[in-house]
């Protein structure tokens, strides 16, 4: 009997609200402002917010908060769809901030009327300088007791294009002494004469966040608005506005970010490594963008799974990234399908085996799948091995090739080297083996046991392919401790390039498959592929130090 997983604070809210009757079902929203691409923490909010609506029969809409035209596009909009259904959800409706302008405008003529709104034109300086201290309270606006009249006329001209940027704004009317400095007079509206991606130029005023967000949420009827840590002080000029505007009453709760060892979770910061060209792309492989982390070959249920055991909390952490790669690793040892590949070649030239032939060998695609099927391997006279598999000099308990040595090479013979080659300069040149004719695999008659299996492949049909070889992108674990410029801790080493040598299955049907490379670690292949030239990218390697850690 398995243990029943214990409820996260968002889920006894949820519950509570159920079964007081608050709510007939639940509507969460995913509001992302289309700006940038999706990185591991909107993971983790995407989980939240899509797996409370499953788990309890509600729906979540997908909003994108396009309130800023000048640092919004299409493209972005398009990649977030994206990974969004990769990451396996999908949205109850499709929205837009934009398609609210009009309603969002009312609202604020709304409180103007109210007298809890007020046209501005104090530069954005002078609006700072007001705003007091969190010790020592504000200062009004000279302009905050404009007459209603004023104010609906001046707010009407700003939507008219009769105005420069920055040259008014909408604020609202709240407590300028008020100990939550984000209550005010908070901006509302602001002028940019802008192509929006959406609405073209009919507008050049813009609502604020905090204006457009909550209002949004309570036309869409949002039940949960989940949002994290940082929007506590957000909170009450959330729900002033709503209380105000006498609408819906959505609610608004906050959990802890994602933040996770030797990387950064920063839109501005990734936009700054891809425009400095410290990476290829927001897709780049080492980048913690869910285009980054899916070309790197993770799995939409490793992600899943990661973002299940971290768990939602109150409060900030930082998570290992070693959990990241053990739940990615205990996803592809149960579908990933086996090839060998060799990186450092060393040859060996069987000498007992018969010239000219080869023979075709069958192999597991993967032992932990019982439905995984076999492949064919071809075996001849030459095959290829790892140069770290033998010592010309070898130690008591190496149990690797070493002269006199027999090993089992996997799915075949097993071998016992007899003589070491060496060119002119001492180096090792080829290996010279024997093989026992009956001990092939899955009918070995030798009786002989031997304790190293060595992975190889086949000389003559080896196929060459570019190795990229990820490590992590910083040096050092916690980006938020480290002093000076973040891009001073990038590391180096974070991607070595090689020419490996692989078993001609690995090219077969590989474009939509994920690879564990025996002995090595666990690949995907490349979109830079070419018939010519097959790239394939390191996933994470075999050793799981997080496993053993914890």
């Amino acid at each position: 009997m398995t243990e029943e997983k214990s409820l996260n604070f968002l889920e006894e809210i949820v519950e509570k609200d159920l079964a007081d009757g608050k709510y007939k079902t639940i509507v969460t929203r995913f509001p992302p402002e289309p700006n940038g691409y999706l990185h591991m923490g909107h993971a983790k909010s995407i989980c939240l917010n899509f797996g409370l609506a499953l788990k309890y029969g509600g729906k979540t809409n997908l909003r994108f908060d396009d309130t800023n035209p000048v640092t919004e596009d299409t493209e972005y909009v398009e990649s977030i769809k994206n990974d969004i259904r990769w990451l396996g959800f999908d949205w109850a409706e499709e929205l837009y901030a934009s398609d609210y302008f009009e309603k969002l405008y009312e609202f604020a003529t709304a409180l103007i009327k109210k007298g809890l709104a007020y046209v501005d034109d104090s530069t954005s300086e002078e609006i700072a300088k007001q705003k007091g201290t969190p010790t020592t309270p504000g200062t009004d606006s000279p302009y905050r007791n404009r007459s209603v009249e004023e104010n609906l006329t001046m707010f009407a001209d700003m939507r008219a294009g009769k105005y420069r940027d920055g040259e008014k704004v909408l604020r609202a009317k709240v407590d300028m002494a008020h100990p939550n400095m984000h209550m005010r007079d908070p901006l509302m509206y602001r002028i940019k004469h802008a192509h929006h991606h959406r609405t073209g130029d009919k507008w050049c005023v813009y609502p604020m966040y905090d204006f457009a967000h909550g209002q949004s949420d309570s036309i869409e009827n949002i039940t949960h608005s989940i949002c994290t840590l940082e929007f506590i002080p957000h909170r009450a000029l959330y729900d002033w506005f709503i209380e105000k505007l006498e609408i819906y009453p959505s609610h608004q709760y906050e959990f802890a970010r994602l933040n996770m060892t030797y990387t950064v979770m920063s839109k501005r910061k990734l936009l700054q490594l891809v425009n400095e060209k410290h990476v290829s792309g927001w897709d780049d492989p080492r980048m913690p963008t869910l285009s980054g982390v899916r070309r790197r070959g993770y799995t939409p249920a490793s992600i899943r799974e990661f973002c299940d055991r971290i768990g939602v909390a109150k409060r900030e952490n930082l998570i290992d990234v070693g959990l990241l790669e053990f739940c990615v690793r205990e996803d592809l040892n149960k579908t990933a399908q086996r090839r060998m590949v060799v990186f450092d070649p060393i040859k060996v030239i069987i000498t007992n085996y018969p010239e000219g032939k080869v023979e075709m060998l069958e192999g597991e695609n993967n032992p932990e799948d019982p439905n995984g099927g076999t492949r064919e391997m071809p075996f001849s006279r030459e095959i290829l091995i790892e140069e770290d598999d033998f010592m010309e000099v070898a130690p008591k308990k190496y149990f690797r090739l070493a002269p006199g040595q027999m090993v089992r090479l996997k799915n075949a013979y097993i071998i016992k080297c007899d003589e070491v080659i060496k060119d002119s300069l001492g180096k090792i040149k080829e290996l010279h083996c024997s093989y026992i004719p009956e001990s092939r695999s899955g009918s070995d008659t030798s009786g002989i046991n031997v304790k190293g299996t060595l992975h190889w492949v086949c000389a003559k049909h080896a196929v060459p392919v570019e190795a990229r070889l990820y490590e992590r992108l910083f040096k050092v674990e916690d980006l938020g401790e480290a002093e000076g410029d973040f891009k001073d801790y990038l590391n180096p080493d974070s991607l070595q390039i090689k020419t490996v040598y692989a078993e001609p299955a690995l090219l077969k049907d590989s474009s939509d498959l994920r690879f564990q490379f025996l002995r090595k670690g666990y690949f995907v292949m490349d979109p830079d592929s070419t018939p010519s030239k097959p790239v394939f990218n390191r996933t994470v390697t075999l050793k799981d130090i997080w496993a053993k850690k914890n």
